[in-house]
């Protein structure tokens, strides 16, 4: 026998039921869902990538050709305090410390040693007197090697 209170108490089943009357269907993807989710992102992934490496190896050589341009400003500056272009021998470190006998060095004229280093990791190269001018400062790219095309194409002052 049962109470009156049991039957107010009692779930009707068809809640139970996926998506039936007044009940909420159970959440989830099927495998083939989720798989053909995979494919989607995977072909997307194969059309931005090359566009993506391509994109940051020409933001290299255009960061690259920026600190050249500011290593250009800091040796034209530490000419114009000294009357002379710093040597080969001292290269660009005469920008940071001032070379000795120099009492007219008013540097540094870089703020940070990081100036000297392109965005490969590798030191700009400084040329004085240079091939192209009264001194040249180059990168020579990703590969670190004279020519080059794209992302190892060189950078250069002149």
């Amino acid at each position: 026998m049962t109470s009156p209170s049991d039957s107010r108490d009692r779930v009707p089943s068809h809640r139970y039921r996926r998506g039936g009357p007044g009940g909420r269907a159970q959440a989830g993807f099927t495998l083939v869902e989720v798989l053909v989710v995979l494919v989607i992102i995977g072909l997307l992934g194969l059309l931005v990538a090359p566009n993506l490496v391509a994109r940051l190896g020409k933001a290299k050589g255009e960061a690259a050709q920026a600190q050249i341009n500011t290593l250009v400003a800091a040796v034209d500056l530490f000419y114009v305090d000294v009357g002379r272009y710093p040597s080969s021998q001292e290269g660009l470190e005469g920008l940071l410390a001032a070379p000795a006998g120099d009492a007219n060095w008013r540097g540094p004229y870089l703020r940070k040693r990081q100036a000297l280093i392109d965005p490969w990791g590798n030191a700009y190269h400084y040329k004085a007197p240079g091939d192209h001018g009264a001194y040249d400062i180059f990168s020579f790219g990703s590969d670190n090697a004279p020519g080059g095309e794209g992302d190892a194409r060189d950078v250069t002052s002149w």
